[in-house]
């Protein structure tokens, strides 16, 4: 029994107890209740906005701070949600309300919470408006504030960023309109057969059929699905065995049957059949053809034919997904040859003498900006179908990364200068770093991340290349840029074909390609690419790429004998040896190997166009040719070389870092004397260069 409160009686003292703790837990739920209304307004999932009954914001919470970009002090007192509303939505539902309500609604705020301050749940769909302008679908939901006399106080809007879902449902668009595509395409193939289609269940119950099919049957496609297979055959058991047949063995080949028609036309027909499969490997029934074979004769050609459908059947996929590419490259050619004469005539009358008119001249100016910019976009989109129909033939090998930073730095400066930005590049220890890298591809990725980089800086800001080894078997290349920076919605749309992030109004010429390609190529040579970006300070594009050691060719025993000179004749001049390669690497190596050699004399040319014109002029005796020149593919410029009377004789000999056996097949089946691999052994080739000055000495014996 409690104790006795001194002055006061057992029963009063037990009541100011229960009161106490009355007082306690009123003050307990409150704090709860105050907590959970504290989380509700710091939540950053959704945006809570509380407006007085005239629709002023009074309340702005952390998340409406974070979607919309204001801070609260900015809005609150001083705007309705309708000024960070999409106005001609607003607009557009005032009116819908209008109609839907029979009263006339003004624009506004009052559009935005009509059915919520009679009383009606209301949620709708809204384009919010941030402070920087951009826009953002969301959802809204809006409650009206009363108080004890049930007066509208204010209203509260909790909105949620409906982008995602949007972005889900264009894309379940885009996919719709695919499936519905190829279920057309794969109509148009079914119909489009010389033979009778047909399709059935494991039963034997025919599911679809085409037009073929009615033509052998003397029935409508109505008529025919539904209805048992064997029905149309003179011998219904055998037709049923065709269909067990291809059930237990996968298919039926060359099965002959007798199809009966309607109207008791016979017609002996080779069927073939196979089994097919939904997604989950679930069996679905039997794929078939029937085709005449009343002319015994054809049955070849009729079974080489279903091969080929079958096969093309299998294939339709990958098709599909290169039909695009295979479009932009085949377009990129066709426009190429009347924009090059649009370009050559635009700059013969740029330089016509007398000068043409200012007025001229400036019209023949923006002539040929937008022609250099449009063949621009053709070359890349040519690129880019090139690239995602990986039609692209990389050479990977140890390339240095200085010598590739030196060559885009002197490639880069005049655009910088152009744009008033500074560029600076690392410098590089005594230690030298090797990429595993085909070169021309990597410079072009640099190239391109440095082009964007400058492009979208201040005037007079700054882009810093550096590199860094992330560990011993990876190498991180970036490009840092002081420009505007990116939020967060144009990063998740960057590397997308032709999106400049709302770029296309600031003047600043781009395709909206670069990106992409320098993305795909660096995956193709086993790297990843990556961007940081931060609004008002600049973004930090990057990539990786495996590090590789330094090239170094091979003895296999000893180095091998210098030729006694006295073998030649007294004024006989050293053979020459032709050299076309870009790599100042494998350059050094090569002319290395010729000064053991007095016998031979070596020139050298950069890229294949030039290698041609110098095989034409010096008449080499032997032509060594790298398999990735930077300007023409090397398998042009054999053939360049073969078709030209002044160097077929010259025997060509092809080096590459590509060693597969099918790279070494396919490069002398075009021709090729041989086909020497990196890293080079001294042995294989000298006796290379060997055999190619005996194969010369017979056919100058030959008269050839």
């Amino acid at each position: 029994m409690p104790k006795k409160k001194p002055g006061l009686p057992v029963s009063d003292h037990d009541a100011v107890t229960e009161n106490i703790r009355n007082t306690f837990g009123r003050e307990e739920d409150l704090l709860i209740k105050g907590a959970l209304q504290r989380a509700i307004l710091n939540s950053a999932n959704f945006s809570s906005i509380a407006t007085d009954a005239k629709g002023v914001i009074q309340i702005f919470n952390v998340g409406a701070e974070r979607m919309l970009g204001y801070v609260a002090e900015e809005v609150i007192n001083k705007i309705t949600p309708a000024d960070i509303s999409d106005p001609d939505e607003v607009v557009a539902r005032a009116k819908a309300l209008s109609l839907e309500l029979d009263t006339v609604i003004t624009p506004g705020f009052e559009a935005l919470v009509f059915k919520a301050s009679r009383g009606i749940e209301d949620i709708y769909e809204l384009t919010y408006i941030r402070k920087d302008g951009s826009r953002f679908p969301a959802v809204v939901s809006v409650t009206a504030l009363r108080d004890e006399q049930d007066s509208i106080i204010g209203y509260l809007l909790i909105g949620t960023d409906n982008t995602a879902r949007k972005e889900v449902e264009a894309e379940q668009k885009k996919l719709d309109q695919r499936l519905r595509d190829l279920q057309f395409y794969t109509r148009s193939l079914f119909e489009a057969n010389i033979d009778a289609i047909l399709t059935t269940d494991p039963s034997g119950i025919i599911t679809d059929v085409n037009k073929q099919t009615e033509a052998l049957t003397g029935c409508t496609r109505d008529e025919l699905i539904g209805a048992p297979f064997k029905g149309y055959f003179t011998d219904p058991d055998r037709a049923e065995t065709s269909i067990k047949l291809a059930l237990s063995e996968r298919k039926a080949t060359n099965f002959e049957l007798t199809a009966h028609a309607r109207d008791g036309k016979e017609t002996v027909v080779s069927y073939n059949a196979t089994v097919f499969y939904d997604r989950d490997r679930k069996l679905q029934g039997v794929f078939a053809s029937a085709r005449d074979v009343t002319e015994r004769k054809l049955l070849d050609q009729v079974l080489e034919e279903k091969n080929i459908e079958l096969e093309c059947a299998m294939s339709l996929a990958e098709k599909a997904n290169l039909a695009k590419s295979e479009f932009l490259s085949s377009m990129s050619h066709e426009l190429r040859s009347p924009l090059n004469a649009i370009l050559g005539f635009a700059q013969l009358m740029e330089s016509d003498s007398p000068p043409p008119a200012p007025s001229q001249l400036e019209a023949i100016a923006q002539i040929l900006q937008a022609g250099w910019h449009l063949l621009k976009l053709i070359n890349e989109i040519l690129d880019l179908a090139k690239i995602e129909a990986r039609q692209v033939a990389l050479s990977p090998e140890s390339v240095l990364l200085s010598e590739v930073m030196f060559d885009c730095q002197g490639m880069i400066e005049p655009q910088a200068q152009q744009y008033g930005v500074r560029v600076t590049f690392p410098r590089f220890d005594e230690n030298p770093c090797y990429v595993k890298a085909d070169r021309t591809r990597l410079k072009q990725v640099i190239i391109n991340l440095l082009s964007n980089a400058i492009k979208y800086t201040r005037e007079q800001g700054t882009v810093d290349v550096n590199y860094t080894v992330i560990n011993p078997g990876r190498i991180r290349v970036s490009v840092s840029d002081t420009g505007v920076g990116l939020t967060p919605e144009q990063m998740a749309q960057l590397f997308q074909p032709f999106n400049r992030l709302g770029q296309e109004a600031t003047g600043v010429e781009g395709t909206g390609i670069g990106l992409v390609m320098a993305k795909r190529l660096v995956e193709l040579m086993e790297g990843v690419v990556g961007v940081e970006s931060s609004i008002g300070v600049g973004s930090v594009f990057w990539f990786e790429l495996n590090s590789a050691l330094a090239p170094m060719y091979t003895s296999e025993d000893a180095a091998p004998s210098v030729p006694d000179k006295s073998q030649y004749p007294i004024g006989t001049k050293p053979h020459t040896l032709l050299y076309v390669e870009d790599n100042p690497a494998n350059m050094r190596l090569v002319e290395q190997l010729v000064t053991r050699h007095p016998d031979f004399g070596l020139i050298t040319a950069v890229d294949g166009n030039s290698g041609i014109e110098l095989a034409r002029s010096a008449q080499p005796d032997v032509i060594l040719m790298d398999i990735n020149l930077p300007d023409i593919d090397c398998f042009k410029a054999l053939k360049i070389l073969r078709e030209d009377p002044l160097t077929v004789h010259i025997p060509v000999i092809a080096i590459s870092a590509n060693a597969m056996p099918r790279h070494i097949k396919k490069g002398l089946e075009v021709g090729f004397f041989q086909y020497l691999t990196k890293p080079i052994k001294i042995n294989e080739f000298i006796d290379t260069l060997s055999a190619a000055m005996e194969f010369r000495t017979q056919q100058e014996r030959q008269g050839r």
